[in-house]
């Protein structure tokens, strides 16, 4: 298949360091692959697509999160004729340059820079791929400034794409299925107690696990999957705030707004009225 080279400067207006695309994926089969001179993101907000990259080509299910780098060689096909809606963000390579200079610690081999034949690419699920969604949407109707792009990216990767919310490696296989199944309502509703209760283990020694492999205690850890999950109710719905806190397991309202200024640096109500959904961009 024949490669092409995008640039950025064919998507920018005057004054524009970043451009968004929210659209559907095309169902017939790509003419070419294509590189650029840019960095891009995408995520699969709906539906599955095919992804051609470089040498393979892999498939894309609802939630998956993928970090272009200029070089790879890439392109994307809907599946099956279902409804396939991806949004796109690219910016420049010097905005990225910045980024790695000033935290390339923090990202070693990781998201624009990691290392290998393939790009980086994570599966969002529940919370996380709200939070993602609402985040870059957060970004059609504003300023295509520097600060916001680079605010944007370190959010992504700080954030949505936090590997503090997986297990990593080096951790126990008994923790790692207790984090995922803690991810489901009727665990995270009871608290740490739910975590402890799914994790076969006692109390303690959950606690001292948890906080050598993710810098936390049971109680928040399992905060702050309740209140990513507050965050994608207050994003979808139209429940009360009261009710919100109560699908999320706390019954004292104050503590949930103490809970969720903490995590968002908002309350419930300001993070409703900001997250509004924005109408979809046709398709090139």
């Amino acid at each position: 298949m024949d490669i092409k080279r995008f640039t950025l400067d064919t998507y920018l207006q005057p004054g524009e360091t970043f451009h968004f695309a929210r659209k559907d994926v095309d169902t017939n089969a790509p003419r070419y692959l294509h590189r650029h001179d840019y960095f891009e993101v995408f995520l699969i907000e709906r539906g599955a697509a095919r992804h051609w990259i470089n040498e393979r080509v892999e498939r894309l299910e609802q939630g998956s999160f993928v970090f272009i780098r200029p070089h790879d060689a890439h392109a994307l096909q809907a599946i099956d004729r279902q409804s396939c809606r991806i949004i796109n963000v690219i910016f420049a390579v010097e905005t990225a340059d910045h980024l790695k200079a000033r935290y390339g610690g923090t990202f070693e081999n990781r998201f624009f820079w990691k290392t290998g034949p393939e790009p980086d690419s994570y599966r969002l699920q529940g919370p996380r791929m709200e939070r993602a969604v609402n985040t870059a949407l957060e970004l059609q109707t504003s300023e295509r400034s520097l600060v916001l792009i680079e605010g944007y990216l370190l959010y992504i990767m700080t954030r949505v794409i936090d590997h503090r919310a997986t297990a990593p490696d080096q951790a126990p296989a008994w923790l790692a299925a207790a984090c995922q199944a803690a991810r489901q309502s009727d665990v995270f509703r009871k608290g740490a107690a739910g975590l402890v209760e799914v994790s076969g283990r006692g109390h303690e020694h959950v606690a001292r696990k948890t906080k050598q492999h993710f810098g936390l205690s049971p109680t928040a850890y399992v905060n702050r999957i309740r209140m990513e999950h507050a965050a994608m109710v207050l994003g979808g719905s139209d429940m009360t705030i009261a009710d919100v806190a109560a699908d999320c397991g706390l019954d004292n309202l104050s503590h949930f707004y103490r809970l969720f200024r903490d995590h968002y640096g908002t309350t419930p109500h300001a993070y409703r009225n900001r997250y509004q959904k924005n109408p979809i961009q046709p398709a090139d």
